[in-house]
């Protein structure tokens, strides 16, 4: 990866390209968890593509590829949420399902997206993308401990949903 870094730092494009091809579903995953809507994630992956290659130069450290989109990433986001919340008034708007792999991964969604969107965010990062503690740490703008304790906060509210979950399914059930 470092070597295709360099070769976009020095403007090739279809070094870039490759470098955004492998990192698209950690791209789609962060943003979906920020926006949960599809249309809002792909505007912000775009955005993101855009300032990432306007600014590669920037990047001091090619090890570092995937914090730094990550991180233009989660600005994007958080600037089309920001834009979001002034546009729409408090009614909520209901947003139809999407059916991706089947009726499980729809309730996994539903179910991950019922949890705080800063303890969802750094599970996903933790969890599904694997960064490490300090990464997320300077990903979030958070200190360590901060990241930790979202974390912790993240695991209890997935095992309460999850009891509450199973508690009621073992109703019905009966």
């Amino acid at each position: 990866m470092k070597t295709l870094v360099k070769k976009a730092k020095r403007g090739d494009a279809d070094a870039f390209v490759s470098l955004i091809k492998q990192n698209k579903q950690s791209m789609y995953k962060v943003a979906k968890a920020i926006l949960k809507s599809e249309d809002d994630a792909a505007d912000a992956i775009q955005d993101t593509i855009l300032v990432a290659w306007e600014h590669i130069g920037t990047l001091k450290k090619e090890e570092y590829f995937k914090t730094w989109l990550i991180r233009i990433l989660i600005n994007e986001s958080n600037r089309i949420y920001r834009q979001r919340q002034s546009c729409i008034s408090d009614e909520k708007i209901p947003e139809a399902a999407v059916f991706e792999n089947g009726y499980q991964t729809v309730e996994w969604n539903l179910f991950f997206e019922s949890i705080d969107e800063k303890y969802r965010l750094v599970l996903l990062l933790y969890y599904v993308e694997q960064f490490k503690v300090r990464e997320i740490a300077e990903l979030l703008q958070l200190s360590q401990s901060n990241v930790k304790k979202r974390l912790s906060e993240g695991r209890r509210q997935v095992q309460k949903k999850l009891e509450a979950a199973h508690v009621i399914r073992k109703e019905q059930l009966e």
